[in-house]
């Protein structure tokens, strides 16, 4: 064995499949469900968007105590049972009849979508990587992403060939067979349980780690300051218009580009997530965080604007490849800000709160662009209604503090 490989990489792959398949088919995965129940059903965009909402909300109070869960359980047990209720519940959304059924099923979604969300992925790697961290969460987040790429077109294609049921029932076994597979094999709690220490330097001799009542007390305590909100409010407004429009991507641009070009859009759309993360991920750790936050939403903000303006296919596809290049980080840049201005010891209690009260807040952006665009007739005024939180959200985030001092001793 090469006595220079650090296992913390093996940890790192095992998150990128987890993201890989928790994000195709927990998030990017949400815009093929509202558009096939439309048409298959004839249920109206908000009668469809309603559920979804449920399931962030139901994710978004799992999301925020799930560093608990992880001390408690680790890694390998909290992914497992995240797998098996994700499966559970994409494979419920094949048979539902009724819109009021639908409910269940998001909500057991929502379990496993809390469990292996943007916190849990911040929340496995921290302790096995401390020098450019920026660069590692980029990489597990890349699965994220290709997740909107590969896994979102191939459920496309597979509800072509055997039927919405079929294809749902087919991807709740891949997800669960695969992610049990990472979960037993890959997954451990920290460099500690091999007799390294992270990054794969020697083990240091360092305090033990917050106890739950202390990580209670540290979330309280961060909730009075402004520090903390200038990070969480911001990517809150930004995810909210950031996951309404992915949620109705779809059916957005169906009526321009037909079933083809709306899979090609989720592709391109996606891919451009995977360009904006990279390029990200190799240059964050050298700039300022909240600036890279604030352009990227400047970005975004201006690929809705194409998308408002005309349905034309270059207009189309230049907007979501804009809009795009802005999805991966938004999800990212939370926690990379949280551990340049916070505390080492807080980071896996305040990471899990930031991600839990976003997921809260852009819980409501499906039904927002839902009821919207069922009020005006088009999707037009809920783009501008989403812009104009992304224009709010890039002003917000360069208000922040900075660094917060030193907890240690304290």
């Amino acid at each position: 064995m090469n006595a220079r490989y650090f296992y913390g990489w093996n940890v790192v792959g095992a998150t990128f499949v987890m993201a890989l398949f928790s994000f195709g088919l927990g998030f990017y995965g949400l815009t093929v469900y509202v558009a096939t129940l439309q048409q298959l059903h004839g249920w109206s965009a908000s009668a469809v968007s309603a559920p979804v909402t449920v399931y962030y909300v139901a994710g978004a109070l799992l999301t925020a105590t799930i560093g608990d869960l992880y001390e408690r359980f680790g890694p390998s047990r909290v992914v497992a049972g995240g797998a098996g209720a994700m499966a559970a519940g994409v494979a419920a959304l094949g048979i539902v009849t009724h819109p009021w059924q639908l409910y269940p099923a998001f909500l057991m979604m929502s379990v496993g979508w809390g469990a292996m969300s943007g916190a849990a992925i911040n929340i496995i790697l921290a302790p096995w990587f401390q020098r450019r961290r920026g660069l590692v969460v980029s990489l597990a987040f890349n699965g994220a992403t290709l997740g909107g790429v590969l896994v979102t077109p191939a459920l496309m294609l597979l509800i072509g060939l055997v039927g919405f049921t079929r294809a749902l029932a087919t991807a709740a076994l891949v997800i669960l067979v695969v992610l049990l597979a990472v979960a037993a094999g890959v997954m451990r709690r920290g460099p500690e349980a091999l007799g390294i220490g992270p990054d794969g330097d020697p083990p240091r001799s360092t305090p033990a780690g917050p106890s739950t009542g202390g990580e209670r007390r540290w979330r309280r305590s961060a909730l009075r300051t402004w520090r903390f909100w200038s990070v969480s409010a911001p990517f809150a407004l930004g995810l909210a218009a950031q996951v309404g429009v992915l949620t109705h991507l779809v059916a957005l641009v169906t009526p321009a580009l037909g079933a083809g070009g709306a899979a090609r859009v989720v592709s391109a759309t996606t891919a451009a997530a995977l360009v904006g993360r990279l390029v990200t991920g190799f240059v964050v750790d050298r700039l300022n965080r909240r600036l890279v936050a604030s352009a990227t939403l400047v970005i975004q903000l201006i690929g809705l604007a194409l998308l408002a303006h005309g349905p034309s296919v270059a207009g189309v596809y230049a907007g979501c490849a804009l809009f795009g290049l802005g999805v991966g980080n938004l999800t990212t840049l939370p926690g990379l800000i949280l551990a340049a201005e916070w505390p080492r010891e807080r980071f896996s209690a305040l990471v899990g709160l930031v991600v839990g009260i976003n997921q809260f807040t852009f819980a409501f952006g499906p039904s927002l662009v839902g009821v919207v665009r069922d009020w005006a007739g088009a999707y037009g005024p809920a783009l501008g209604a989403c812009a104009a939180l992304q224009a709010v959200s890039a002003t917000l985030i360069l208000l922040g503090p900075g660094r917060a001092p030193s907890t240690r001793g304290g």
